[in-house]
């Protein structure tokens, strides 16, 4: 039987997500001699919907559509925490209630989350929406990893991951073969298992090669709510506090208290962008004592306050 796939396309959605699991059907379709899935295009309102990139799509049918979606993915990407339209929940519920399969790309997951269908779920989604989606799920079972599949919930964290989560889903559907054959067709030289982490290691992000220096700096990006001193971080790199002072100096241009100032600034940042927690909380929740400390460091940082980094953020 022709599985049908369909693919909810959010305003914004990142392109290169869904072209991953589109074109993995097609070669599927291709290299088989067979027509095992067919799609449809799904936008909020019937119109054409722009990708983040400003390419055009034009829709198949609009939400609501009475369709037998075997699978239902939801393609989102920008701001995903913004997005709040009763209708799409109330969609997706019934859908659920239908036995379809539903997916999450990129921030798919924010949305699925909304429509309150994965408590019990393994899930994931792009590393950028991770802070704010811990502060509004945290009972909800996150992992920073590439893909989840767990029953008849899958979620991607987007880009080339979603080209992982089709080989494993094609292999379990038509076997290892077709999947192999998919992803050399695809010039896909290397296949990711699923619990592989979403991001480079630090070793490749930072340039460097230092293991002491490596270790503190990874310690500080788990440790934004509560810093660690510069004592407890010397004793997890393993040197001694001047000693670690000089790798920072020396490696990446800066102090140690500069760099972990970048991280959790970083971390606002997101929050500030993708949830509706309060300055003070989001000052809190980057490990800084008062709201005023950090109005002041984050102006210095990117020139503006955090009341105008919301603001911008939601035009």
């Amino acid at each position: 039987m022709t599985v049908h796939v369909g693919f909810l396309l959010i305003p914004g959605f990142p392109l290169l997500s869904f072209a991953s699991v589109i074109e993995s059907l097609r070669a599927a379709n291709t290299l088989s001699g067979k027509q095992l899935y067919r799609w449809s295009l799904i936008s909020i309102d019937g119109l054409t919907v722009e990708a983040s990139n400003n390419l055009s799509f034009a829709p198949d049918d609009k939400l609501g559509t009475d369709q037998n979606f075997d699978y239902l993915f939801v393609c989102a990407g920008g701001n995903p925490a913004l997005f709040k339209h009763e209708p799409t929940f109330k969609w997706l519920k019934w859908l659920s209630r239908q036995n379809t399969k539903i997916g999450g790309l990129s921030g798919g997951a924010y949305i699925l989350a909304r429509a309150g269908i994965l408590s019990g779920y393994r899930i994931t989604l792009h590393w950028e929406h991770a802070p704010a989606f811990v502060e509004d799920y945290p009972n909800l079972d996150l992992r920073r990893s590439l893909f989840e599949i767990d029953r008849d919930r899958l979620t991607s964290g987007g880009g080339s991951a979603s080209l992982d989560m089709m080989h494993a889903l094609i292999a379990q559907q038509n076997g290892p073969e077709l999947a192999i054959a998919v992803s050399d067709w695809l010039l896909q030289t290397q296949i990711r298992e699923g619990e592989g982490p979403q991001r480079m290691e630090l070793r490749e992000r930072l340039g460097v090669t230092s293991a002491p220096l490596l270790r503190a700096v990874g310690r500080m990006e788990q440790s934004t709510e509560r810093p660690l001193s510069r004592k407890e971080l010397s004793k997890v790199a393993q040197v001694s506090i001047r000693h670690l002072e000089r790798l920072f100096q020396r490696h990446l241009g800066h102090s140690l208290g500069e760099h972990y100032i970048q991280i959790r600034l970083h971390k606002a940042r997101e929050l500030l962008r993708q949830t509706n927690l309060s300055v003070t909380e989001v000052a809190m929740a980057s490990g800084f004592v008062s709201s005023s400390h950090f109005s002041r460091v984050y102006k210095e940082k990117y020139d503006h306050t955090p009341s105008a980094e919301r603001v911008q953020s939601r035009r």
